[in-house]
């Protein structure tokens, strides 16, 4: 529930802001392949990365990580 929570969040800033995975990647100093992977709950980003990809999205750490509905 998690990395679909995390996913779902990904995605919807990335289209609603009209950024691809490149560039959304750049914001957070990784590739495109990563993002890709985070869209597709393949892999969940770094913990030291949620707070700045909270912050960018809009939401908080506890909603990413599925504690804050």
């Amino acid at each position: 529930m998690t990395s679909l929570r995390i996913s779902s969040a990904i995605r919807a800033y990335r289209r609603a802001n009209a950024l691809n995975q490149t560039a959304f990647g750049e914001l957070f100093g990784v590739t495109p392949q990563a993002v890709s992977k985070w869209e597709r709950e393949l892999s969940c980003p770094d913990i030291t990365l949620l707070p700045e990809l909270a912050k960018v999205l809009g939401v908080s750490v506890a909603y990413l990580l599925g504690s804050d509905p």
